[in-house]
């Protein structure tokens, strides 16, 4: 084997019970070189990196790093052999300065010398061109200083192998282009880096090689600067996709049409927006969360019928304070939130629904608060459902029939109607979420990165509903981090930055930029003061 190449992987397989995950893989990554993996969810990408880093055992294949055979019994063989992976929600204690989150995880451990680590820390920095204060607390940092953290973490293992599992997915626009200098830097420094990510816009930006995995084989590799990003596409869903993500209009008088262009007119500097009729107006709403910390301040704007609202920030901005507190599994400690004529704040979920106001709520931790992991698919949808029909006798039969609907209409893949929910990809646990949510005929419905995670041919399902929903008059609130997405999809979008609403903007007169400055708190006032004049003129 080549003493160039970093890893090679040949006839890699690997089952658990019957579901074959990998099936006679080979990959190559060179020295020197951005490889990135794509695959649709269930594709096999993380079960092969988790070979790699020695959580699993292959069923039959080899590795060998930079020549040489290895056998991996745990994670601790993969740190000896050079191999750092760098996992998408970071490993990192908040109360904890930078040098001590690394010290926990040098040889030795508490016994070596702090100054000296320092050193090195520093030492490592100015050879990377990496900038971390070795004192900081992680709690005093920003997502890409979090990142910066782990990177630096991993190369002090003296690791020249590095995976990095979803590395954009928190990321401003501008801390994704330091992160991209950075691992451009590594590359240059001759490490080898496995990039596995969704999107491909940074794929064909950043990567050198890509190989594409499908239901768990290796069905294309290629040099991204020779590949055209439709071929790319086929290659991960296996058919040709449409990339564009439209924009519908719904109008007063319900359906108007579908264009490039579309969008509900409005934007203005208190957030109320135009269009159908307002149908949540939250108004200086804040949260104190359970740290004492206030996680949203002064929060105001208003979704109307027929339209999608964004929410952009970087993580931790009060994204998951704010949908919780709209679907009333947090308690605000100020403002008011109208559903109609009616003040919901502080009330329960059940009481909101006793209201009849119907909310539907996807949460961002989908099997942690949106699904029960450990049961089946007919037994999530009758969790939503059993209050619809009193008496002594739980009917199950109207819930497999909605189950059934589900599987078909949203290409659920899944063995049968019983099977546990945690046995299936992220793609179809989220589509049975949201066709359980949609069932229940939302007025309002409200998503939390609704396709973190997901392949591309799952991801423009979601968008294809969200939108079905929104002609139908439902006023969507969606949590996303893909800046391009919100731009593509949304009508307007509202910025938060610790906790405030620091611009709503038109999002078809937007600009990435323009978000990226609001999301790092920059004021709101000329940004929505420039959007109001652009529809003026």
């Amino acid at each position: 084997m080549d003493t160039d190449v970093a890893i090679e992987a040949r006839g890699i397989s690997k089952s658990f019970g019957n579901a074959v995950a990998n099936a006679d893989i080979d990959l190559v990554v060179r020295a020197g070189q951005i490889h990135a993996l794509l695959g649709e969810n269930g594709a096999g990408k993380s079960t092969l990196m988790n070979m790699l880093a020695g959580i699993y055992q292959p069923d039959r294949g080899e590795i060998a790093v930079y020549g040489r055979r290895v056998t991996f019994a745990s994670p601790a063989d993969s740190i000896r052999y050079g191999i750092g992976m760098i996992h998408q929600h970071f490993k990192l204690v908040d109360v904890m300065s930078a040098a001590d989150n690394i010290l926990l995880g040098q040889p030795g451990g508490l016994f070596v010398n702090k100054r000296s680590l320092v050193a090195r820390i520093r030492a490592v920095s100015d050879r990377y061109g990496l900038d971390v204060d070795p004192h900081k607390k992680v709690y005093d940092m920003s997502v890409g200083e979090k990142q910066t953290l782990e990177i630096i973490r991993v190369l002090l293992r003296d690791s020249k192998i590095l995976i990095m599992d979803e590395p954009t997915a928190v990321l401003t626009p501008t801390e994704i282009q330091r992160l991209f200098t950075i691992v451009r830097g590594l590359r240059d420094a001759g490490c080898a880096v496995v990039i596995i990510t969704h999107k491909l816009n940074e794929v064909m930006e950043v990567s050198d090689v890509v190989t594409v995995l499908r239901h768990g084989r290796v069905v294309g590799r290629a040099e991204t600067r020779k590949v055209a990003l439709p071929t790319l596409i086929e290659m991960v869903v296996g058919r040709t996709v449409d990339l564009k993500i439209e924009r519908p209009v719904y109008g007063a008088a319900g359906v108007v049409g579908a264009g490039a262009n579309g969008g509900v007119a409005g934007g203005t500097a208190d957030g109320s927006g135009s269009g159908g009729t307002a149908l949540l107006t939250l108004d200086k709403v804040t949260v104190v969360n359970k740290d004492k910390k206030t996680a949203l301040r002064d929060v105001s704007f208003t979704v109307n019928a027929g339209e999608i609202v964004g929410v952009a920030g970087v993580a931790g901005s009060g994204q998951k304070e704010l949908c919780e507190t709209v679907a009333g599994l947090t308690r605000a400690s100020g403002g008011r939130i109208f559903f109609g004529g009616a003040n919901i704040l502080g009330k329960s979920p059940r009481e909101i629904t006793d209201l009849g106001i119907r909310i539907g709520f996807i949460p961002e931790d989908r099997l942690g608060m949106g699904l029960v992991a450990g049961m089946d698919i007919i037994s999530n949808i009758i969790l939503k459902d059993y209050r619809r029909y009193p008496g002594p006798l739980l009917r199950r039969a109207p819930s497999v029939a909605k189950a059934q609907t589900i599987v078909q209409r949203l290409d659920v893949l899944t063995p049968s109607l019983t099977t546990p929910v945690s046995r299936l990809s992220g793609g179809n646990i989220q589509k049975i979420l949201l066709g359980r949510e949609i069932d229940s005929d939302p007025r309002v419905l409200i998503t939390a990165y609704p396709v973190r995670g997901l392949d591309i041919g799952a991801s423009y399902k979601i968008y294809e509903l969200l939108n079905e929903q929104k002609l139908r008059g439902v006023g969507i609130v969606f949590i996303g981090e893909d800046l391009d997405v919100l731009l593509e999809l949304c009508d307007r979008i509202v910025v938060l930055s610790g906790g405030r609403v620091t611009g709503v903007v038109e999002a078809r007169r937007a600009t990435k930029e323009e978000l990226g400055f609001l999301m790092t708190g920059g004021t709101s006032v000329d940004a929505t003061v420039a959007t109001v004049a652009g529809l003026a003129a």
